[in-house]
C-alpha cells in the first residue's frame, strides 16, 4: 500500500502518541520529603557583651623630685621593691639647711624677746599715761612700737617654719604606697629644686584602670536602642583576656565614658577598674575587654547555622510554617553572643527555625521537621558571617 505525504504524517502523530501512553499512565515520580534539623528559640533577657581592645593604665603614679637641692647622701630603698606611702627613699645632706634653721630659730627668739621687752614698756606707759607721767604722743609711739615687734614675731616664725619644711624635704619620701622603679640617681649626685628628670616613680598596681576603646558609631546606637525601649542598662561588670587569650580572673567595672569622641579613630574611650592582686596587669599591657553593654528584653537566641545575610547586609531565618512549609523571614539580628544571633525582632518565640538541611530546600517546599535536642557548634568564621564586634 501506497501512502501519500498526508498520511505519511497522520501515521507519524499515532506512533508518537503510543508511545508517549505508558509514561502519562505512570506519572512523575514522587521522592521522599526531605528532613530539616529545627530548634523553637524561647524569648528570654540577654545580657549583651561586647569585646573590645583595651590597655592598661596605673590607678596612680608618683614621680620622686627633689624639692630642695643637695648632694644625695643615701639611697634607702631597692630598686623594684613595693614601698609605702611615707617611707624614706632617698636623704640628702642637709647641713646648709641644718645651719639655716638654726638662723631662723635664733630670730625668732630675738624677735620674741624684743617684743616682749615692748609689752612691758608698753604696760608701764599705761600707767604713767594716766597720771600725765609721760605724754599720749610717747605712749602712742610705745604702741605702735609694740605692735611692729608683734609682727616682727610672726614674720620670723613664718621663717622659721620655711627653714624647718626645707630641712625636712632633705628626707625625700614616698607620696603614695606602690611598686617603686629604678633611681637615676646615686650617692653622691647633685639634684637641684627645679630639675627636669624625676629620681625615681612609684606605681600603684594593687588596682588598675583598664582604657577601653569603642566606636563611637556602635556606642549611638545601643544608646538609641536604649531609648527605644528594647535595651535596658546592664551592670557594669567587666571581663578581659590577657596577652594570649588567657582569661584574667578578676571581674572589673565601669566606671565612665568620656565626653567626646577622638578625632583621629573616631573611637570613645570607657575605662573600667580591676583590682591586681597578683600584680599579673601592668601599665602599657594590651589586652581584650568584654563589657556588658545593656539587656535585650524578651530576645531570641538563633544558633549561628540558622541565620544568614544577603548581599545587602539584611538579615534573615528559614522557619517551618504551620503546613511544615519552607518559609523565608527578614529579622533584626546584629549581634553574635557565643555561637548563637540575638534576634530582636521578626520573630516568634516557639517558631521552629531551620538549623541543618537549609541547603536541600527552597521556600514553599514542604518538608519534614526533626526537633535537635542541642544546637550544632557554630561555624568556623570562613563558614558563617563574622561576628560584629568593637574594633
Amino acid at each position: 500500500m501506497k501512502l501519500n505525504r498526508q498520511g505519511w504524517a497522520l501515521w507519524s502523530v499515532v506512533l508518537v502518541a503510543g508511545c508517549a501512553a505508558p509514561a502519562e499512565e505512570t506519572g512523575p515520580p514522587g521522592g521522599p520529603t526531605p528532613e530539616v534539623g529545627v530548634v523553637r528559640p524561647a524569648a528570654q533577657d540577654v545580657v549583651l557583651r561586647t569585646e573590645l581592645p583595651g590597655r592598661v593604665v596605673a590607678l596612680r603614679v608618683s614621680e620622686v623630685r627633689p624639692q630642695v637641692g643637695g648632694v644625695v647622701r643615701r639611697r634607702l630603698f631597692e630598686e623594684g621593691a613595693r614601698v609605702q606611702a611615707g617611707q624614706l627613699l632617698y636623704e640628702l645632706d642637709d647641713a646648709a639647711y641644718r645651719a639655716a634653721y638654726g638662723v631662723a630659730e635664733g630670730n625668732l627668739a630675738r624677735a620674741e624677746a624684743k617684743a616682749a621687752s615692748l609689752t612691758r614698756s608698753l604696760q608701764r606707759h599705761a600707767e604713767l599715761v594716766r597720771i600725765d607721767g609721760v605724754s599720749r604722743q610717747e605712749y602712742e609711739d610705745m604702741e605702735s612700737a609694740q605692735a611692729q615687734a608683734r609682727a616682727e614675731v610672726r614674720a620670723a616664725r613664718a621663717a622659721l617654719d620655711a627653714a624647718r619644711v626645707d630641712l625636712e624635704r632633705t628626707r625625700i619620701r614616698a607620696a603614695i604606697s606602690g611598686r617603686i622603679g629604678r633611681s637615676s640617681v646615686s650617692e653622691g649626685a647633685l639634684v637641684t629644686r627645679d630639675q627636669q628628670a624625676a629620681l625615681s616613680s612609684i606605681v600603684q598596681l594593687d588596682e588598675v584602670y583598664v582604657d577601653i576603646v569603642q566606636p563611637s558609631q556602635e556606642l549611638v546606637r545601643l544608646q538609641q536602642q536604649r531609648q527605644a525601649g528594647g535595651l535596658q542598662a546592664a551592670g557594669a561588670r567587666v571581663q578581659l583576656r590577657m596577652e594570649g587569650g588567657m582569661p584574667y580572673a578578676h571581674a572589673g567595672s565601669l566606671r565612665f565614658n568620656e565626653v567626646s569622641v577622638d578625632p583621629a579613630s573616631g573611637a570613645v574611650t570607657l575605662r573600667a577598674r580591676f583590682p591586681n592582686p597578683e600584680g599579673l596587669l601592668m601599665p602599657g599591657m594590651y589586652v581584650r575587654a568584654s563589657v556588658e553593654q545593656g539587656v535585650a528584653v524578651g530576645a531570641l537566641l538563633v544558633p549561628h547555622q540558622g541565620l544568614e545575610h544577603d548581599a545587602q547586609g539584611a538579615a534573615r531565618v528559614w522557619v517551618v510554617n504551620a503546613q511544615d512549609q519552607v518559609e523565608a523571614r527578614p529579622v533584626q539580628a546584629d549581634t553574635l553572643l557565643e555561637g548563637q544571633w540575638v534576634v530582636r525582632s521578626g520573630l516568634q518565640a516557639g517558631e521552629r527555625v531551620i538549623v541543618e538541611g537549609r541547603r536541600r530546600v527552597e521556600p514553599g517546599q514542604q518538608v519534614k521537621p526533626v526537633p535537635l535536642t542541642s544546637p550544632p557548634a557554630a561555624q568556623g568564621a570562613g563558614e558563617g558571617p563574622a561576628p560584629r564586634k568593637g574594633a
